[in-house]
């Protein structure tokens, strides 16, 4: 038995294809791209909890949680600080 069903698997799966269709978006708009930046650290924090659902949460693996939640931490404040900088650059241009 696997630690994740097929629902599971296909909604985690989609979240991060559709996080990296996000990017590749707004990568295309150049006021956009730090942004873009900003979400790759949470984007590679999805793919460390998927890689750890696929090794059915070993437990020889669980440095890739605190791996995973240290760039969820990292994610979010990149996040918020490209949201600032589009912000800035168009109150302030």
């Amino acid at each position: 038995m696997h630690a994740l069903s097929l629902p599971t698997w296909v909604i985690h799966i989609s979240s991060v294809v559709e996080w990296m269709v996000a990017i590749a978006l707004l990568w295309q708009s150049h006021s956009l791209r730090p942004l873009a930046g900003g979400m790759l650290p949470a984007l590679f924090g999805a793919l460390c909890a998927c890689i750890w659902h696929l090794f059915d949460n070993d437990p020889a693996m669980t440095w890739l949680v605190t791996l995973q939640a240290t760039l969820t931490l990292v994610g979010n404040c990149t996040l918020a600080i490209a949201a600032y900088q589009i912000y800035r650059d168009r109150v302030q241009p």
